[in-house]
């Protein structure tokens, strides 16, 4: 079994507000370093994206695969990959758990395996630097009240 790479970060906001940013596959280019384009190919009875096309470059990894998520609940959502070009595996996923009034520790765990051949010690580092990359870009989102403004 592949082992996975989980980091956690508090933001200023309500859980609620955190997964709107999470649920708009639109903005991601706007605030991840990683996602070039984002495309929602399907969605579920309640309109979230249920099938997602992200166009990656995140330096060494360049690729463009499609991930299905399932939404758990208000509070977490999972993917998994269906298709890419260099990845076997890309399995993820966000939980958030409020703590306090209008603040939110958000969980995300992250599991990568690629097709070509590397080291796990390096595999684990390059986790950890999109983990890491993601929860800022993510607080950063939601703290600047960006996400409130597109949904308005």
């Amino acid at each position: 079994m592949a082992e996975h790479t989980r980091s956690s970060i508090t933001i200023d906001a309500a859980p609620a507000e955190v997964m709107g940013v999470i649920a708009d596959f639109a903005r991601y280019p706007d605030w991840t370093g990683e996602v070039q384009e984002a495309e929602v190919l399907a969605t579920d009875a309640e309109g979230r994206a249920e099938r997602v096309r992200l166009l990656l470059d995140a330096g060494a990894i360049r690729d463009e695969h499609t991930l299905a998520y399932t939404w758990h609940s208000a509070h977490e959502v999972s993917w998994s990959l269906v298709k890419s070009q260099m990845l076997r595996a890309l399995d993820g996923s966000y939980r958030l758990a409020p703590a306090g009034p209008d603040h939110t520790e958000v969980t995300y765990q992250l599991t990568v395996d690629v097709k070509i051949p590397m080291l796990g010690m390096i595999k684990r580092k390059a986790e950890k630097v999109i983990i890491d990359r993601a929860l800022e870009g993510l607080k950063q989102r939601v703290e600047s009240g960006a996400g409130r403004a597109d949904q308005g």
